[in-house]
């Protein structure tokens, strides 16, 4: 999710891709999530991020803000003191795509044991399948 110099062809034909590739990326949703509750520092960002998920890196960090930064989701404040201070937050826009990540979010782990059968279902199918076409194989040979 780094911010860099896109090739203007690619995001002109699909412009909405790009910007819900940042928001529902494996980082973008834990920062909107999180910045839903409150502004944070950089460094609280990080360690709550990793409280409710994975450690992410401070390149990561990094490059996940600047990205939602550039599409107008997130809010950087760096303010003048000693030492200098940084806190993020989310624009109205960035409010109005975090809730809508957060409802996904939430529907995932309502729906999880719902998924989970489906997926015990197509494996146990797919197994009776590959089974039945190497029997149908070896009797070929």
């Amino acid at each position: 999710m780094a911010v860099r110099k896109v090739d203007s062809g690619a995001e002109a034909l699909c412009p909405y891709r790009l910007v819900l590739e940042h928001v529902t990326s494996r980082w973008g949703v834990l920062v909107l999530i999180a910045l839903l509750e409150r502004s944070y520092r950089f460094s609280e960002l990080r360690r709550e991020i990793g409280r409710v998920g994975r450690e992410v890196s401070e390149k990561m960090l990094t490059q996940t803000l600047q990205t939602l930064e550039r599409d107008g989701l997130v809010h950087r404040e760096a303010r003048p003191v000693i030492p200098p201070r940084v806190d993020y937050s989310l624009t109205e826009l960035g409010r109005e795509a975090a809730e809508q990540v957060r409802a996904l979010a939430a529907w995932t782990e309502r729906r999880m044991p719902d998924v989970e059968r489906a997926r015990t279902a197509y494996d146990e199918a797919r197994a009776a399948y590959d089974e039945a076409r190497d029997v149908s194989s070896s009797r070929a040979s």
